[in-house]
């Protein structure tokens, strides 16, 4: 996820944690400290308040990322690669590869939930239990409030409507059920898709209402269409790569421009006879060397062209994604990463053997409409 910073490792999984969870604890932990905590325990000082309201949002973001782990480790016992977890405001997100089983989907699916509702339990349990006993008041109040908080999570969690884990678990069923996986990915897209509609749409009656924290519902709702409304374009998409091989979808052969040419060279010898918009770079060798992109040519001043090499403004190859011919190419666009995106470099050995686009891609997923062999 964009504006996301590596944090180490939980469970040898890269941990990521996204720049709006400050600002969850921030919001929680205000929240409880001047709201909640003083209705439950009053007269105590601002300073036991504020206290309180942090430590109750952090352990908020560690049982979040409880959830994500969960489901990260039985992924892992399933035979699925685990690539990352992240942490943002509206919950946490495991990125895996596919799961080889219906059974193995629900699993891990439930696991999250299901840590949410063991973590939910046993906060309210043992803040009743201070309560009861001890008589710490503040702790035990800091720990309802995050074992009811919890409990609803799970809750929601369990709504049938992908992304949420309920909706994952019913595409598991579905799948088992009929035993096409396609569908099954479909049918709960199109549940995230009215799911987030409802959301927003009883967000903002809220808010009309002049309850303001119907924004917070609108907001959860507006990301659970999105993303559902992504994962029915991938399910659309994958019958369509479904065997294809990189060497199928690539345009070739490719242009190339050397990468020690100054700007100006380049457009005149190159980039005005070119039919593309991004060309392979290769260095002295004929070895690949980055990618260039027609439109950033633009953007260089008139007055700089001459003494300005086209390596740098390319994209240097370390930071491309690159393949072999021979690659599945479902398999390739699902190891792209928001900084290693399309296009994609083919290359075979070391010679630049072509460039996967979009268009590229769209173009496939046409032809195979056409062939008529979507099910709807």
């Amino acid at each position: 996820m964009n504006g996301s910073v590596r944090m180490g490792r939980v469970l040898g999984v890269p941990l990521r944690v996204h720049w709006s969870v400050p600002l969850l604890v921030m919001l929680f932990g205000y929240s409880l400290g001047s709201r909640t905590l003083p209705a439950r325990v009053p007269d105590q000082s601002s300073a036991v308040y504020t206290l309180a309201g942090l430590v109750g949002a952090l352990l908020l973001v560690v049982s979040l990322l409880a959830h994500e782990a969960a489901h990260a480790l039985t992924a892992r016992r399933k035979g699925s690669q685990v690539q990352s977890i992240t942490l943002w405001a509206l919950g946490g997100m495991t990125e895996m590869g596919k799961l080889r089983t219906a059974g193995s989907a629900f699993v891990v699916a439930a696991s999250g939930p299901l840590t949410s509702l063991v973590i939910g339990a046993v906060a309210v349990g043992t803040g009743i239990g201070l309560d009861t006993v001890s008589g710490w008041s503040m702790p035990a109040a800091v720990l309802l409030w995050l074992g009811w908080v919890n409990l609803v999570l799970a809750v929601f969690n369990l709504l049938p409507a992908a992304p949420l884990d309920g909706g994952r678990m019913v595409q598991a069923l579905v799948w088992w059920r009929t035993g096409d996986q396609d569908r099954a990915e479909r049918a709960a897209a199109r549940g995230g898709q009215i799911l987030g509609f409802l959301l927003i749409a009883v967000g903002w009656i809220a808010v009309l209402r002049g309850a303001l924290s119907g924004l917070w519902l609108a907001l959860i709702g507006f990301f659970v269409m999105i993303v559902a409304s992504g994962e029915r374009r991938r399910a659309t998409l994958t019958p369509a790569l479904r065997g294809l091989r990189a060497a199928d979808a690539m345009t070739s052969p490719v242009e190339t421009c050397q990468d020690w040419l100054n700007v100006q060279r380049c457009v005149d010898e190159v980039a005005v006879r070119t039919r593309h918009s991004t060309l392979a770079l290769i260095d002295f060798e004929g070895r690949p060397s980055g990618l260039l992109h027609l439109p950033r040519l633009a953007r260089v001043p008139a007055s700089e062209r001459e003494t300005t090499r086209v390596r740098d403004v390319a994209t240097p190859l370390s930071k491309c994604a690159t393949c072999a011919p021979d690659d599945l190419l479902e398999d390739v666009l699902e190891g792209l990463t928001p900084g290693r995106g399309l296009p994609v470099l083919v290359t075979d050995g070391q010679q630049p053997a072509g460039i996967i686009t979009a268009h590229d891609i769209s173009r496939i997923v046409q032809r195979h409409a056409l062939r008529g062999t979507e099910s709807p």
